[in-house]
């Protein structure tokens, strides 16, 4: 009887072995290419993978609907995308929540030209407003909510246009816009870009909902277990890490917020309804 059991007992070991040597895929939905990934996170995936003692592996993706599409197949474990992206992601994956990733400032604003002729919200009407990336949580969803919030009917009290953020700074300069719906972010590198213009704020948002880290809903329990408690135990050492990339410097100031919920971001969901977006079963292109 111990004969039989020994190759059993070995077999069990072997097939352990192989499955924790199987390394943890991790992705990002807004950062395409594997150079870009690992310049970004490069710092993070060595830090995650000394909290946890998994093996971390960085999955460069093409797009957010790249990423649902790998979740699914079974190619990657982690996917890091924004709340937008996360409400559709939801629907077409059920992944599981692991930890919100906080962005101090993270919300919308509706910039005009300090000294145009928009000096409040009533001057919009009938006019042209620019969005960024369509569907963007706080380039395109956001702005328009902050509009809604404010009794400015998405595609009825003024028309919106799609246009990348430098090149609407440049049209709103000529007049060929009234205004761009922004982040925090975006307008302070704009008016970096363009110093001898002058940019108010007619309109704010209330802060977004924040970026956040899903897992593949058939994750192994164990390795669920570990991610989120190294968030838990050393959010502070992982957030200098995510915080050396240049673009990340987005999160500095913020933190790990694991007390999350996927009803935290029916806000978002708000904001799709208010663009005239009720099936969030497909990303709005």
């Amino acid at each position: 009887m111990f004969r039989k059991l020994v190759p059993a007992l070995a077999i069990t070991l072997v097939t352990a072995f192989s499955a924790m040597a199987e390394p943890v895929r991790f992705a990002v939905t807004d950062i395409e290419g594997l150079e870009a990934l690992q310049q970004e996170f490069g710092s993070f995936q060595k830090a995650l993978e000394e909290k946890t003692g998994l093996d971390i592996e960085l999955i460069p993706v093409s797009s957010r609907t790249a990423a649902v599409e790998a979740m699914n197949a079974g190619h990657v474990e982690l996917v890091l995308t924004g709340p937008a992206e996360y409400v559709i992601m939801k629907q077409l994956s059920d992944p599981r929540i692991v930890v919100a990733w906080q962005r101090p400032d993270y919300f919308a604003q509706i910039a005009v030209l300090a000294n145009g002729p928009i000096r409040t919200l009533k001057d919009l009407k009938g006019k042209k407003i620019a969005f960024g990336s369509v569907g963007s949580t706080s380039q395109h969803l956001g702005p328009a909510q902050a509009l809604a919030d404010q009794g400015l009917v998405y595609g009825k009290d003024y028309e919106g246009v799609i246009i990348s953020r430098n090149v609407a700074a440049e049209a709103l300069i000529r007049g060929d816009i009234a205004a761009i719906g922004l982040n925090f972010g975006h307008l302070n590198s704009i008016r970096k870009a363009f110093p001898n213009a002058a940019f108010a704020v007619v309109a704010r948002g209330r802060d977004l909902p924040n970026d956040i880290l899903v897992a593949r809903k058939d994750i192994p329990e164990d390795v669920y277990v570990k991610v989120r408690e190294a968030f838990l135990k050393h959010g502070n050492e992982l957030m200098s890490a995510v915080i050396e990339g240049e673009d990340n410097k987005k999160f500095k100031g913020g933190i790990f917020i694991t007390d999350i919920k996927d009803s935290d971001y029916d806000y978002v969901r708000s904001m799709y309804r208010t663009i005239g977006v009720e099936n969030f079963s497909s990303f709005v292109e």
